[in-house]
């Protein structure tokens, strides 16, 4: 089976998914190859702001704006860690890169950081990720459950979260609301 690498790519769910974990979601895909992906769901707001999480860690934001900004559901794996996903990639203590200019940082420094307002230029912090071991994502492809297009920073961080579902799809020409919730195949 050949393999396509979805890294740095929008998975869009198609309207026919209906796991509550994953419909209607846009999950930004950070790592794929033959042994699975990783990625993180981007639109999906948590109950919880950046300045919990800061008090968690005796952090203190400094200003109000940088507390009040949400904190993403960013999947069902490991819901108690967090991510930053962010550009540019920066030199954290622990960043996976995505591309030449995003990466998934999972160490304190970038939120000590964050908290001071001096952290990347763009970022968002989801608790959580999404998995798919090998081979599952192509499976779940072939069933028509998800979309795939290459990710934008301005879909990642600059479209409000709540419509980036239809902005990820429209960046393929496809308005979700016109799909049926039936799947076939030709």
């Amino acid at each position: 089976m050949h393999q396509t690498d979805l890294t740095d790519h929008f998975l869009i769910a198609m309207p026919a998914l209906s796991d509550p974990n994953f419909a209607q979601a846009v999950a930004y895909v950070a790592q794929h190859n033959a042994e699975g992906a990783f990625g993180l769901i981007i639109n999906r707001p948590a109950e919880v702001t950046l300045e919990e999480i800061f008090s968690q860690m005796d952090l203190r934001a400094a200003t109000p704006e940088i507390g009040a900004r949400p904190v993403y559901s960013g999947g069902p794996v490991d819901t108690e860690r967090g991510f930053v996903l962010h550009a540019p990639l920066g030199d954290w203590d622990a960043t996976l890169p995505v591309s030449d200019e995003i990466g998934i940082t999972t160490s304190r420094d970038i939120l000590e950081a964050m908290a001071a307002g001096e952290g990347p230029e763009e970022s968002l912090l989801a608790l959580g990720y999404a998995g798919w071991d090998a081979g599952q994502l192509e499976q779940e492809l072939g069933q028509n459950t998800w979309l795939s297009v290459p990710a934008s920073r301005e879909v990642l961080f600059r479209t409000p979260a709540e419509q980036r579902w239809q902005a990820a799809a429209s960046t393929l020409g496809v308005d979700l609301t016109l799909l049926s919730k039936e799947a076939g195949h030709a």
